[in-house]
């Protein structure tokens, strides 16, 4: 992160949910994810599902506590289209998912994730599917069980490290940007229908 990004960060609430939307989400948002998670304040999940109404962005929530709510929010034609490939299907079955299909797979990973979250055991590690990580770097992670990577980023990375590396610059860069945007006046629902535009 630049050190003007880093000042302009400083000076900001971070509770803020638009705020958090642009650390957490903006490869999502800028269109080079098709998903993110969002872990927010409890009270904020309303204003989330406000900012997002309308926009080509799907939410659904994980795991709500008191606390907190964790969010997988998605774009739902191209995170349809990435759990067709054969590759994510097969690692979907090999983590006893009876269908590959979105509508099926949320409420049983919804599950496993509250579950986990209870007891700390048995970590539902097919999320990456659901977050759009390359499927080989999903399955190396659990044929390896977390170890023997080639580099850390956004996620652990187990084959094309350079692209992926360039990938991770990415993102950064997208969420230098809208911290940015934000900074300057943007509202985070102004910066969802210019990214959407462009998009489309």
């Amino acid at each position: 992160m630049s050190q003007e990004t880093w000042e302009i960060l400083c000076g900001m609430k971070t509770d803020d949910v638009e705020l958090q939307l642009a650390l957490q989400c903006a490869p999502l948002i800028t269109g080079l994810k098709i998903s993110n998670l969002l872990t927010i304040s409890s009270d904020g999940f309303c204003l989330v599902e406000k900012i997002i109404s309308g926009s080509f962005i799907s939410m659904y929530p994980l795991l709500e506590t008191e606390e907190k709510t964790v969010i997988l929010l998605y774009q739902k034609e191209r995170l349809e289209k990435y759990l067709r490939m054969m590759q994510v299907q097969k690692l979907l079955t090999e983590e006893g998912y009876p269908s590959c299909l979105l509508e099926d797979i949320l409420p049983v990973l919804c599950e496993k994730y509250e579950a986990y979250a209870e007891t700390k055991n048995d970590f539902p590690h097919e999320l990456g599917l659901l977050l759009g990580y390359p499927p080989e770097d999903v399955e190396g992670f659990i044929r390896h069980r977390g170890k023997n990577c080639l580099c850390t980023g956004y996620w652990k990375v187990y084959a094309d490290k350079e692209r992926k590396l360039r990938l991770f610059e990415k993102y950064e860069y997208a969420k230098e940007n809208l911290i940015q945007l934000l900074h300057y006046g943007l509202k985070m629902t102004e910066i969802i229908e210019i990214c959407g535009s462009t998009a489309a």
